[in-house]
């Protein structure tokens, strides 16, 4: 009797799952794009801990593993949302435009993208762009400085130290001050200003009104050395010459 009424509920879950799958197919609730749209959405919402794939299924009405024959893992998804996110910022090959201009806007473009998914993007700041999607983003930014012409270890090193800044600011920016550990006991507002009264007086331009003006100041000073560099033809300097 107890094996019929079991035998009789497995029946009914694996009829429940059909009829979502008939749902899915005649609605759309299966296609990759609705897929990705409602994994953004759930990200941003509950937050990148608390993601899965088995509530993404309950947001889209269907089982977890009806989702497996687009993703086969979360990862999987994962690195897909990074594909179609970083689309947006690869930067187009546009003579048209200064290589200066054409790195401004990148880091513009890779900020905004990072401020409209702060909760992904963490996953995304630390990615090593080793899917298609991320490598041809890395070749857009890439291609900008040996464009203009700078020399291979000029242009690699001028690559690298934009994405430590651009990096740095929306991590910040998302995940940064304002949402990281505190002390257990933090200093008392008088103390602090007798501690660190310089610090004190920037506080006010740490405020997020201030965040915009900031960015584009330190993006402005990073592009002038980059320039003078490249019109100088200096050579960086070598580990040997630093230390």
């Amino acid at each position: 009797m107890v094996g019929r009424q079991r035998a009789r509920r497995s029946e009914k879950g694996r009829s429940r799952s059909r009829e979502h799958e008939r749902r899915g197919s005649a609605g759309g609730a299966f296609d990759r794009e609705r897929i990705e749209l409602a994994a953004l959405e759930l990200l941003e919402r509950n937050g990148l801990a608390e993601f899965s794939m088995r509530k993404l299924g309950a947001e889209l009405g269907v089982e977890a593993m009806s989702l497996h024959r687009h993703f086969p893992s979360k990862a999987h998804l994962f690195d897909a949302l990074l594909d179609r996110l970083v689309a947006e910022t690869t930067p187009p090959n546009d003579s048209a435009e200064s290589w200066r201009e054409r790195a401004r806007r990148s880091c513009v473009s890779y900020r905004e993208l990072v401020r409209r998914y702060p909760e992904f993007s963490r996953y995304v700041v630390s990615h090593r762009m080793n899917t298609r999607g991320g490598l041809a983003w890395l070749e857009g930014v890439a291609k900008i400085f040996v464009d203009a012409g700078f020399e291979t270890e000029l242009a690699a090193r001028a690559f690298r130290s934009m994405g430590y800044y651009v990096m740095g600011a929306v991590l910040g920016e998302t995940a940064g001050y304002a949402r990281g550990s505190s002390a257990v006991e933090p200093v008392p507002s008088d103390e602090q200003v007798a501690i660190a009264p310089t610090v004190a007086r920037f506080a006010p331009y740490f405020e997020r009104e201030h965040w915009d003006h900031t960015f584009h100041a330190g993006l402005e000073l990073l592009l002038d050395g980059f320039e003078r560099q490249l019109a100088c033809a200096v050579p960086v300097p070598s580990e040997e010459e630093l230390f």
